[in-house]
């Protein structure tokens, strides 16, 4: 909505300045987004009257001119405008005037002839860019008066961006009733009178489409002068609202629009034929627009049509066979209410919007139908003269849009806003606001006026008491509540101090979408049955994972295309597969298994490149020894194992105590290929809560004796697990044996093909006393012994 700030001044006295009513108007809800002067600051322009011109001795494109500027004696001016000529009123600028573009007006000689003062233009005032001529003034316009007083130029144009519910605001008298419910200022609106009827002329109405159209007020006034010119102050407010002057008949009806907000139109009535029909469009009808465009209607457009054609679409645009011309005589002026619901879209489907169809599809007050039209009407037979004949109201008051009572709780308000407003001043916000309300005790049940299609539920009454009473009043407080310190077990990490232990082994974490693409299923887990997505965001993300490893080699595989060599990355997510048992709850849908997981990828060099170290490859035994700190204080344990994603003869899975928790490997080299990468990543997935669990502190005394470390070099099969060998020596060791660790792996010279030596460091010791050498010697033996008759193992010497 585009009005000038003078216009609204006259409707409601306010002390506030233009700033001010701006943020006004913004913090009410109403945002002011744009705000420009009229004309740019400029001074000592005044009025003047040419009263001779004549040719300039040295100059043929010069005219020297006396003007009048309402001093004691006229003044020379030396002019170059085209259109200069006796007689005319211009804007003068007097010697010491400032003008646009920082131009000092001074004392001059112009080849040879002295000037003292300027005629403008419009472009020299700041006020158009037309500099064809001189800025004519109307003949009344009082000589020597400051232009900026004439032309009412310290005015400001200001622009509404109203959300959709505050049609009621797409008037200047709307916006008006709001400031002065904001600040309490008297409401000054044009007193209007209907004008009695001065000849029985009529026109019969038709109601075809109540529900659509269920008021339409129609009236003919014969005689009037179309071409007649409009005030001044009309033309000046329609211009600087954005609208073109073009007759005014159509000028008025457009006036009445700004001024109301009731949309109007004007047919010339000798182009009509029998009845108006407000009625839905029939198969075949066409029409020409007033924009020069031409439509094929269909049935769900609403129509304006009389006894032999359709003349406009309803609430939008008029015909162009049927509109008010220059010479146009006799007018029929229609004034009607349309359903919201029927206009609201259909000028954008046509690819255009209009004044009228912005109002109507955003509701229009529709007991101010009438008002409107004795406005217009005693404005076209102020301007335009003619007789007006009486008004027919064709109405459906079952189709008339009801006002249903609201109830407000008082105490629901003050829970919503924080701040208890109080009854007498929610009484005084509704007044203003011309509500009708009766009280109930405690509770307000409030009837919105006619103009007011926003207020549906008593929220929107609560949203209507904080807009008057000023959000700025509403308190900001910290937030409070109750702190309660969660109990913490000691049994138990949370998920960041996991995700802080695997960033200090130097990886990152990265958050990738749980939905992938079908070919990550089948090719990192063997899975041709995924979770397919009904509606995916794109086509290559169409069924969610069951696997994290999938995203981290598409990480992998971003980050080696960017020339990024050493990368180290981890995620924790959920992963998703179909499972019949899977109950509802938390974290969970019925017949889907929701694990947390969490998985690592390292590839590249196992350190950042450096002179203390050569480079090498990160391996398993890297990504090992990364997972067993971050499950630690748990022991892991290894065992051979498969993985559709992993290379077969390099693979394990993660065992902590009987339970399998997890995959750990190298990538396979066929997803190594082709996936583009350089060369196999090493990777682990496992369950969170693997991760999770810590299991309570036990208290060991620590021995004040010295240990004992005894190596034992055992020659066992080739195929045997060190893990087996390992298990099964510690369930055979005595109490004195704290620790057994291998840490040689020998083949070759002196071993049998099929067979390795395994070095183990035996560490012995005991709390109360220092250990014998017999102790240790038969301790050694035992486990001598015990891998000879478990793994057909012999001591290597």
């Amino acid at each position: 909505m585009k009005f000038n700030e003078h216009w609204l001044r006259t409707l409601v006295d306010i002390g506030l300045d233009t700033a001010q009513l701006g943020e006004l108007l913004t913090m009410a809800g109403l945002e002011v987004e744009q705000c420009d002067a009229v004309a740019p600051p400029f001074s000592k322009v005044v009025v003047a009257h040419v009263l001779s011109v004549d040719r300039h001795p040295d100059a043929d494109k010069l005219r020297l001119c006396m003007v009048d500027t309402g001093g004691a004696v006229p003044l020379p001016i030396v002019c170059g405008a085209p259109n200069v000529a006796p007689g005319m009123k211009v804007p003068c600028a007097l010697v010491g005037a400032e003008l646009p573009g920082g131009l000092s007006i001074k004392t001059a000689r112009v080849r040879g002839v002295e000037s003292s003062g300027m005629l403008c233009s419009a472009r020299e005032l700041g006020l158009s860019d037309d500099h064809a001529g001189l800025l004519a003034l109307p003949d009344d316009a009082p000589v020597g008066t400051d232009i900026r007083d004439h032309l009412d130029l310290d005015d400001h144009v200001l622009l509404l961006k109203l959300t959709p519910n505050r049609a009621d605001c797409l008037s200047v008298a709307g916006i008006a009733r709001e400031v002065a419910a904001l600040t309490g200022a008297a409401l000054r609106l044009p007193a209007i009178a209907e004008p009695p009827a001065a000849n029985e002329r009529t026109r019969e109405i038709v109601l075809d489409a109540p529900a659509a159209c269920p008021r339409f007020c129609g009236r003919i006034i014969a005689g009037v002068r179309a071409d007649a010119p409009i005030p001044g102050w009309m033309r000046q407010r329609i211009e600087r609202a954005g609208l073109r002057c073009i007759n005014a008949v159509v000028d008025i009806t457009n006036y009445v629009m700004l001024e109301l907000g009731q949309p109007m139109h004007a047919y010339d009535d000798t182009k009509l034929s029998g009845a108006m029909h407000a009625r839905y469009a029939r198969g075949g009808e066409s029409l020409t627009l007033l924009n020069g465009e031409t439509l094929m209607l269909d049935g769900e457009a609403l129509v304006i049509a009389d006894d032999a054609r359709v003349l406009g679409l309803a609430g939008i645009m008029g015909g162009e066979g049927s509109g008010v011309q220059d010479a146009t005589t006799d007018i029929f002026l229609e004034a009607a209410f349309f359903a919201p619901d029927v206009i609201a879209g259909k000028a954008r489907g046509l690819g255009f919007s209009s004044d009228a169809s912005h109002r109507f599809e955003r509701g229009v007050d529709f007991g101010n139908t009438r008002n409107a039209m004795a406005r217009a009407t005693e404005l076209l037979l102020a301007i335009c003269g003619g007789s007006a004949g009486p008004v027919v109201d064709a109405i459906s008051a079952a189709d008339m849009p009801q006002r249903a009572p609201v109830r407000l709780r008082s105490a629901r308000a003050a829970h919503v806003l924080g701040i208890d407003v109080g009854s007498a001043e929610i009484a005084r916000i509704f007044s203003a606001l011309g509500f009708n309300f009766e009280l109930a005790q405690d509770d307000f049940i409030v009837t919105a006026p006619s103009f007011r299609f926003d207020i549906q539920i008593e929220e929107d009454l609560i949203e209507e008491i904080v807009r008057v009473h000023g959000y700025d009043k509403v308190p900001a407080p910290p937030p409070r509540g109750p702190l309660t310190m969660l109990p913490l077990g000691e049994a138990r990490r949370t998920p960041w101090q996991v995700r802080r232990r695997l960033a200090a082994c130097d990886y990152q974490e990265v958050v990738n979408f749980s939905f992938v693409e079908a070919g990550w299923e089948h090719d990192f887990c063997g899975n041709d049955a995924p979770i397919v997505l009904a509606n995916p965001i794109a086509s290559q993300m169409g069924v969610m994972r069951s696997s994290l490893i999938g995203g981290l080699v598409a990480n992998l595989a971003t980050n080696l295309k960017r020339q990024i060599e050493r990368v180290r990355v981890f995620e924790v997510g959920r992963c998703f597969a179909h499972d019949a048992q899977a109950a509802a709850g938390h974290h969970a849908v019925e017949g889907f298994a929701q694990p947390l997981r969490i998985a690592a990828l390292a590839a590249g060099p196992a350190s950042p490149e450096q002179w203390g170290a050569a480079t090498r490859n990160v391996d398993f035994y890297d990504l090992k020894a990364d997972l067993e700190g971050l499950l630690a204080p748990r022991a892991a344990r290894f065992e051979a194992a498969t993985h559709p994603a992993l290379h077969p003869g390099r693979c394990a899975a993660v065992m902590v105590g009987s339970k399998r928790v997890g995959v750990a490997g190298e990538l396979h080299p066929r997803w190594t290929q082709k996936y583009e990468l350089d060369a196999s990543p090493v990777l682990f997935e496992v369950d969170l809560d693997a991760a999770l669990e810590v299991g309570l502190p036990d208290y060991v005394e620590p021995s004040r004796f010295p240990a004992v470390v005894r190596d034992i070099a055992l020659v066992v099969a080739g195929n045997l697990p060190v893990q087996t060998l390992l298990d099964g020596l510690r369930k055979a060791a005595p109490g004195i044996v704290r620790g057994l660790e291998v840490f040689d792996v020998y083949q070759g010279k002196g071993i049998e093909p099929d067979r390795k030596s395994l070095a183990i460091r035996v560490v012995m010791q005991d709390t109360q006393r220092t250990l014998a050498d017999d102790e240790v010697e038969a301790a050694r033996s035992r486990l001598i012994r015990f891998a000879e008759q478990e793994y057909s193992a012999r001591l290597r010497t």
